[in-house]
């Protein structure tokens, strides 16, 4: 029986509706940012303005667009595609404030401790530090937003539909390549790699609990830590805490990619990735623990 007290899906198969799901958003992101473009140039659009249209003064209200399309659309979609409670997705705090805490934690782990390592090799340097607590609260606040949606839709639909139509371990490595893609933005293989490992950790938690507080959190603390905080952001999206001197081999400091091009991250990463799946397995899955009776 179904708890939520909605009907049956009225798409049978998860898969379809994961993609359908992810070519409906595309279309309406792409229509309304059509709309905003247009507006804001007076009906010019050409390459030079699709370029200035995403520079840094514009990214706020870009991601407060993306931010309540992205909420819309899913809640619309869960509600009469899936038949059940925009809720169900993940987003029931009650119980898991310590999952949360731990997903922050985590993401601050394995980037201080790549950053640490780069550091302590004679890799990285840190030149002075610029305290603009504006800057830092308008980042935080945008990386929030970013974080939220891309967890929603990566983590909360097309992972939380995939585990309909296929074993979960299947279902985390798809939607773990679908994350990164959408942040395909270097040609590297670390850079590529690195955010495959980011995608399964972020699924990690989810396919044990169908919950995305660790998700989002862990998201956050990574893209705060790596950009507004120790300076890694490369693109000057975000003015930094700390100013950053990188020296030596580009597979170890990342090069123009930054820390998510270094092979040192990847290390620290996949490490993570492994200890987080053991403790998972040992918190969450029944079949890992002793029969009642034995020893």
């Amino acid at each position: 029986m179904d708890k939520s007290g909605y009907s049956k899906p009225l798409i049978g198969s998860g898969w379809l509706r994961a993609l359908l799901y992810i070519i409906a958003l595309f279309l309406l992101v792409i229509i309304f940012l059509s709309f905003f473009i247009l507006g804001l140039y007076n009906g010019k659009f050409d390459a030079t303005t699709l370029q200035s249209v995403f520079k840094k003064e514009n990214l706020g209200i870009l991601n407060v667009i993306l931010f309540i399309l992205t909420v819309v659309i899913t809640f619309v979609v869960r509600r009469w595609v899936d038949r059940k409670s925009f809720i169900s997705l993940g987003l029931d705090f009650n119980g898991h404030v310590w999952e949360a805490i731990e997903g922050g934690m985590l993401a601050v782990f394995i980037i201080s401790g790549s950053s640490l390592l780069l550091n302590a090799t004679g890799h990285l340097k840190w030149m002075e530090i610029i305290f603009d607590p504006k800057a830092l609260f308008l980042s935080f606040g945008s990386i929030v937003l970013i974080a939220f949606y891309e967890e929603l839709i990566f983590r909360g639909y097309i992972l939380n539909n995939l585990m309909d139509s296929f074993p979960k371990w299947l279902a985390l490595l798809i939607s773990a390549i679908l994350f990164m893609i959408f942040h395909w933005t270097s040609s590297g293989f670390f850079p590529l790699f690195n955010m495959l490992i980011m995608g399964l950790i972020l699924g990690l938690n989810y396919i044990y609990t169908r919950n995305l507080w660790f998700s989002i959190c862990f998201h956050i603390g990574w893209k705060f830590m790596v950009g507004p905080v120790l300076g890694f952001s490369g693109d000057e999206t975000f003015q930094t805490l700390l100013q950053t001197e990188m020296k030596g081999d580009e597979n170890i400091t990342g090069g123009t990619s930054g820390l998510e091009g270094s092979v040192l991250l990847m290390a620290v990463s996949l490490i993570s990735l492994i200890a987080l799946y053991i403790f998972l397995q040992k918190k969450l899955n029944p079949v890992s623990q002793p029969a009642p009776g034995r020893i």
